[in-house]
């Protein structure tokens, strides 16, 4: 009985932390949803802006105007670049905490592995207790009626 209660316990313990594995890798998945979404924002904008750029060029274009595109275009760029890196490491974080809900889960189910051979071993005992408790009686039975 002490085996089956520390082997609750254990698998309690695994199955708290999996769930929290798995909420820490839920976050992560959502951050790194929202880090490239704030990326395809920073290039739908750099796209825009270099299109209205494009259609300015056509109407004319002061030397100063062209000037603070550039300047404009470069920090953009910079920004993007920025972006890209924060993504990277948001995946890195993401692949990180599934390999950590992965361990814990498969903790888990270890335990359980462990806790249904357990109870198989604990029911085949009682099986050949049961078997022997009826040889028994039977043995009895039969040598009474002799």
């Amino acid at each position: 009985m002490a085996t089956s209660s520390a082997l609750d316990t254990l698998i309690e313990l695994a199955t708290k932390e999996t769930d929290e594995a798995a909420a820490r890798l839920g976050r992560c998945m959502k951050a790194a949803e929202e880090t490239e979404q704030k990326l395809a924002l920073l290039m739908q904008y750099r796209d825009d802006y270099s299109a209205r750029f494009q259609q300015n060029l056509t109407t004319g274009l002061t030397a100063m105007g062209y000037r603070n595109f550039q300047i404009f275009m470069d920090k953009l760029e910079q920004a993007i670049s920025g972006q890209q890196l924060v993504v990277r490491d948001a995946h890195a974080r993401v692949d990180r905490e599934r390999s950590a809900w992965q361990a814990s889960e498969r903790k888990r189910m270890s335990y359980g592995t462990l806790a249904n051979r357990a109870l198989k071993a604990k029911q085949l005992a009682e099986n050949k207790r049961d078997q022997k408790q009826t040889d028994e009686h039977a043995a009895r039975q039969y040598l009474y009626k002799r």
